[in-house]
């Protein structure tokens, strides 16, 4: 993967390889993004509130540095995610379904999960997920986008993976409290089972966002054949 920085160093980007990235296109964005700039609040201190073995609740006091007006805020700090898109030879998605507390319902998504300590590659994470959900592996993987799940209280990276070729090769490791069921899908039917609301993971619908110019790519060939 090649990060490339903003030269205000504020946007970092991860870009395959196969990617071209215009400098001009990025000296533009960032000229754009100068005139619509906001103050950034100043952190006057914080303390935690809540530690548990997935994040941690943090208070924070901050002050707007023209109008003066303090105020407290609240943000979830977390290890980074990451949610792989997995594709076998055939063009079919694995698809996991699992009970989610928060909901207190079943949901069908794409693997994924914490990126442990350590762990700097958030592809190799991606893929450790894979396997230890679903026995499946790859070879073939890279990482497509690199996104907030929500900046307005949280300050981890979502990393979203695309594996291709995923062949079923090892034996499934769960978590102490998982338990997950699993399904092969054509991949024209997961995008129609999001669009249905069949699949309502924001992170998986959105790794699906990132996935649809390759979809359409992939029909493009079809119908020439």
């Amino acid at each position: 993967m090649i990060p490339v920085v903003c030269r205000s160093g504020k946007q970092l980007l991860f870009l395959s390889r196969n990617r071209e990235v215009s400098l001009f296109a990025m000296a533009e964005l960032e000229k754009k993004s100068s005139e619509h700039e906001v103050h950034h609040w100043e952190t006057l201190s914080e303390s935690s509130l809540v530690e548990t073995p997935i994040f941690s609740l943090k208070s924070k006091r901050c002050r707007h540095p023209k109008r003066g007006s303090e105020g407290d805020f609240y943000v979830i700090e977390s290890n980074d995610w990451v949610n792989v898109l997995p594709i076998t030879v055939d063009h079919q998605v694995i698809l996991v379904n699992q009970y989610r507390f928060g909901v207190e319902c079943e949901s069908w998504e794409l693997p994924g999960g914490v990126i442990d300590d350590g762990e700097n590659d958030p592809v190799e994470a991606g893929l450790r997920e894979l396997r230890e959900e679903t026995g499946y592996t790859s070879k073939s993987a890279e990482l497509m986008q690199s996104i907030r799940p929500n900046p307005a209280i949280q300050n981890n990276f979502c990393h979203l993976v695309v594996a291709r070729n995923c062949v079923l090769s090892e034996q499934i490791k769960w978590d102490e409290h998982e338990e997950i069921s699993m399904k092969l899908v054509p991949i024209e039917e997961v995008f129609e089972m999001a669009f249905r609301g069949e699949i309502f993971h924001s992170l998986s619908v959105t790794a699906l966002f990132f996935y649809y110019p390759e979809l359409q790519k992939l029909k493009a060939r079809r119908r020439e054949g």
